[in-house]
């Protein structure tokens, strides 16, 4: 006897005799063996698998997980399995190679970047994510972006046809499934039945299949599994279910009613398949309908629901039906929107939506305009309110509205003037109701501009400046001017002098940066090449330079806050340095004593200090005042921070000092790029007049030991030129200017003139200038009086005499200038000579020391003060300074009397000497 009917039960034995008698053993017999066999043979039997199904039943479980951590947005979850599944289907890489790449994976890399842009776009929702999760959906964005590309074609030709694909898949894994569970050729098994999942079918179709019994089969093939879990125990199912509906119904004649039962099912999968065919999946088709809908209820009922638990806040509703629209009405509509203002989870936008949908309400219901003014302001700082962060900056489409707001409100303003705005106005004595009285509305159109204005300028920073984006963003400057320029006329008719003078330092700090070429071009008298140009500079009201001095002169009159009137004074001073007005922008600058106390200013203002010296000193380098230049730039330059202390960027190697809180408020006091001072012709600026003061220095003072450095930058530029090995031609600014320096230390000044003016420092600097040709040829005429300076410093020693006119010829420059150049080195006690009139020659008088004697003179200084030091710490060794004090105080003052007394004879002695001498000398003359 087997050992199946030692252990099995009586039931079990029934059942196998049964089946031994009439099924066959030909088409069946794998499949009734395993039917046959106890649980514990079940157990211990081993099922050998290919290796390709091995690989792809992990890389199955894995997409598997992916989706079910995509459904819950668990991106933490989906990265590491995305992982996992990439190194996965590393290893499956021979497999592959062979079989291709399977259709299932390029569903889920296509459907997993598809899901992943999704919710990059939904900004709301990751605002909502926890700092893990948005952080894991960042790198696996990008991970998958990259890992794409090798796919690019195969997740193309899905896209294009999805269903086709999906059908491609499910026609590959049926032949498999049918393979492993049955022998026989032409053998649809019930695992291969489930995996299709069309849609439900009519009651029909299910009363019939009941009929035949196979109606949990078909119940289990209308659920909605994506899983092969479920499809895995599908299969056992139906064959239990089989057996269970024989034994119910008494159907106990064979096992081949089974096999008939799903002989008779065979046509069914086909059709089933045409069905698939048509219509798309259960789920493909309600995330389609998903999206279209934007997350409203799709097939079936369900809600798509973002990330977390979704907080449950009910809309306020405008209006019951039948409601009498008033004023008082409105109001409380809108205090009640207000309340939900800075909430957690207060949908801003929606927000901003409820302003506009009231505003709406009131002007079709006549209102009024104060309750519409009102209005306006809730939605216009609603609008600064959607950036809850500090650092963050109005997105494009909410600044268009801001700006449109603003001017829909300086529009109602101006065209009523009985509206009259406040800070000072109480909320308890509004006026809002049309009636006899004005309207009076609480609130400050200055503040809301202001903001704007802060607005514009934190877009312009945070815009990459080399971008288009820049430019079109740069372009609403002037709409943003034009609302400061209403503002300025409404509030110069209806503001206090304190609004006007913020308005109006709002409107300098929009022009002070702007170089006025229209108004330049006048200045020279130039016209428009064209007739429309010219009438256009006809019909333009004032120049800049007028404007900035009225709105300028104003604030110095009328502020009573040192702020405002300091920054006046420092635009001022830098629109006139701008316009090359140099002795106006010295002037102001030395009565404004703002250098005295601008180190107690507040950052912002420091910058614009330091913007304004800087400017000044370039503006003095284009008059030729190369010491008063120096003198200017001398301090930001030689910070070394020249960047930073101008607010054009910060310094890497200061990282370390601030936190990110520091640096985060450093950023917001950057300059827009488009108010930027170029760096590398101010470092040139300063590097060219320190050259022309300091090259002339050094030639005469070449032996002096207490020689001082007028430029610390400057020497170490020339220390950085000497200890290059190899000296090829100058590529850099810098290299340049320490070229030019050589040259000139020799005299030959046209070699310094090749240096610093050629085709390659005009692009770089000098052209940059407005009147460029005219600063070539001050430098020009710069580089020849410092030249003939450096030449007489430096070869005084060899010449007897030199001729004016021979020095005229080297240097190019006219006999006067010659003379005067050399009569100021003379009364100067510069240089020991004197000049011959008739033969218009230098005469030397030979009283330099030699080289020689200079060495020795340095070594007697040295030697003195050798001395000098050893005594002094002698004596405090001796304690003599210490014990001074100590001595007889009596003794010591009779002594110091005595000395007195005998000074006093000496002085007696003397004058009377000189009386008597005096007296003798003159009898003696008469």
């Amino acid at each position: 006897m087997s050992r199946f009917f030692a252990t099995g039960s009586d039931s079990e034995s029934e059942e196998s005799s049964s089946a031994d008698e009439i099924t066959p053993k030909a088409p069946g017999a794998t499949f009734k063996q395993s039917l046959l066999l106890s649980d514990d043979e079940e157990d211990t039997k081993r099922v050998v698998r290919s290796a390709k199904d091995k690989r792809f039943e992990e890389l199955t479980n894995l997409i598997k997980t992916i989706r079910n951590a995509m459904k819950i947005r668990d991106m933490s979850k989906c990265l590491e399995e995305f992982e996992q599944l990439c190194r996965a289907f590393l290893k499956s890489k021979n497999i592959v190679d062979k079989e291709g790449i399977p259709p299932f994976y390029i569903r889920l890399l296509a459907d997993l970047e598809d899901y992943l842009n999704q919710l990059w776009e939904d900004k709301e929702g990751k605002k909502k994510m926890n700092k893990n999760n948005a952080k894991a959906l960042s790198t696996l964005r990008q991970k998958i972006r990259k890992y794409n590309r090798d796919f690019e074609s195969e997740i193309a030709a899905y896209k294009e046809n999805p269903q086709e694909s999906a059908d491609e898949e499910e026609e590959e894994k049926e032949p498999e499934d049918s393979g492993s569970s049955s022998d026989s050729e032409g053998e649809v098994s019930s695992k291969s039945f489930l995996k299709k999942k069309p849609e439900a079918p009519s009651e029909a179709t299910k009363f019939l299949k009941t009929a035949k019994g196979s109606g949990d089969e078909s119940s289990s093939s209308d659920e909605d599994d994506d899983d092969d879990d479920d499809e895995d125990w599908g299969s056992d199912q139906s064959g239990s279910s089989g057996e269970t509906s024989d034994k119910e119904e008494g159907k106990t004649s064979s096992m081949s009613v089974l096999f008939l039962k799903k002989a008779q099912d065979t046509e069914k999968p086909g059709v089933r398949k045409e069905e698939r065919k048509k219509k798309p999946k259960l789920k493909e088709r309600i995330e389609e309908e998903a999206e279209e809908e934007g997350g409203e209820e799709a097939g079936g009922g369900w809600e798509k629901v973002k990330g977390g638990v979704p907080l449950v806040k009910e809309k306020p509703k405008m209006f019951a039906k039948g409601t009498e629209i008033n004023t008082a009405v409105v109001v409380k509509k809108l205090n009640e929107i207000l309340q939900a203002r800075g909430k957690k989870g207060t949908d801003r936008a929606a927000q901003i939506e409820l302003f506009h949908a009231l505003a709406a309400i009131a002007a079709e219901n006549n209102l009024g305009q104060g309750i519409l003014v009102k209005i306006k302001f809730n939605i216009i700082a609603s609008l600064y309110d959607y950036n809850p962060n500090l650092a963050a900056f109005m997105k494009p489409d909410m600044w268009k509205k801001c700006l449109d707001c603003i001017d829909e409100l300086l529009d109602i303003l101006f065209e009523h003037n009985n509206i009259f705005i406040g800070e000072n106005i109480a909320e308890d004595s509004e006026n809002l109701a049309v009636s006899d009285q004005p309207f009076r509305v609480r609130g400050c159109i200055l503040t809301l501009v202001e903001r704007m204005d802060e607005e514009f300028t934190k877009i312009m920073q945070n815009t990459d400046p080399h971008s288009q984006e820049y430019v079109d963003n740069l372009k609403d400057e002037g709409r943003v001017c034009g609302i400061v320029d209403r503002l300025l006329t409404y509030l110069e008719n209806k503001g206090s002098t304190e609004e006007i003078c913020r308005v109006y330092l709002r409107r300098i700090m929009h022009t002070y940066y702007k170089f006025d070429y229209k108004a330049h071009r006048r200045s020279l008298g130039l016209q428009g090449e064209t007739k429309s140009e010219q009438d256009q500079e006809e019909s333009e009201g004032e120049d800049s330079a007028v404007i900035m001095d009225r709105l300028c002169k104003f604030i110095y009159a009328k502020d009573r806050t040192d702020r405002i009137r300091t920054c006046a004074i420092l635009c001022h001073i830098y629109h006139h340095a701008l316009h090359s007005r140099w002795y106006q922008a010295r002037d102001l600058m030395l009565m404004s004593h703002l250098q005295d106390n601008i180190q107690h200013a507040d950052p912002p203002v420091q910058i614009l200090y330091n913007r304004t010296m800087v400017q000044l000193g370039i503006c003095a380098f284009r008059q030729g005042m190369i010491k008063d230049a120096h003198n200017a730039l001398l301090d930001i330059q030689s910070s070394g921070r020249a960047k930073e202390l101008l607010g054009q960027g910060l310094l890497m190697r200061n990282m370390q000092e601030r936190n990110a809180e520091q640096e985060k408020i450093e950023k917001r006091r950057q300059v827009p790029f488009h108010m930027h001072i170029n760096l590398e012709l101010l470092e040139c600026v300063y590097l060219v007049s320190a050259m022309l003061l300091e090259i002339p220095y050094m030639a005469a003072h070449e032996f002096d030991a207490r020689r001082r450095m007028i430029s610390k930058q400057f020497h170490h530029q020339l220390r950085v030129g000497e200890r290059q090995p190899l000296l090829g031609p100058p590529e850099s600014m810098r290299e340049h200017v320490v070229a030019a320096s050589k040259a000139m230390k020799m005299g030959d000044w046209r070699t310094c003139h090749s240096f610093i003016i050629n085709e390659k420092m005009n692009s770089k600097v000098w052209d940059l200038f407005p009147e460029a040709q005219r600063v070539r040829e001050m430098l020009v005429r710069k580089i020849q009086e410092e030249s003939l300076r450096t030449y007489l410093f430096t070869y005084s020693s060899v010449y007897d005499s030199i001729s004016m006119a021979t020095l005229s010829e080297m240097f190019e420059l006219e006999m006067p200038t010659v003379h005067s150049i050399i009569s100021k080195m003379i009364i100067n006690e510069e240089l020991m000579a004197s000049l011959d009139q008739p033969t218009q020659t230098v005469v030397m008088h030979r009283t330099e020391p030699t080289s020689l004697q200079n060495m020795a003179l340095q070594l007697a200084e040295k030697l003195g003060n050798l001395v000098e030091n050893n005594e002094r710490v002698f004596d405090l060794k001796q304690g003599v300074y210490g014990g001074y004090f100590n001595r007889d105080q009596k003794g010591g003052y009779q002594q110091k009397q005595s000395y007195q007394r005998d000074q006093k004879s000496y002085q007696q002695k003397q004058s009377g000497y000189q009386r008597g001498g005096y007296r003798n000398q003159n009898q003696g003359n008469y």
